[in-house]
């Protein structure tokens, strides 16, 4: 069975989110989130009710 995709970030399981700050470069830093219903995969296993079982 293949993996789904997460409902809840929509396979999109980490952003960078700007800070509004400048590193000494000129880049602008930023901190990584996760999404933390498939901690970062993108994708959810089955529900156990879902799962066919037997033949």
């Amino acid at each position: 069975m293949m993996p789904r995709v997460c409902s809840h970030c929509d396979g999109f399981p980490v952003v960078h989110i700007t800070t509004g700050s400048l590193a000494p470069n000129g880049q602008r830093r930023t901190l990584p989130a996760a999404c933390p219903v498939c901690k970062g995969t993108g994708t959810r296993t089955a529900p156990a009710f879902l799962v066919r079982a037997g033949k």
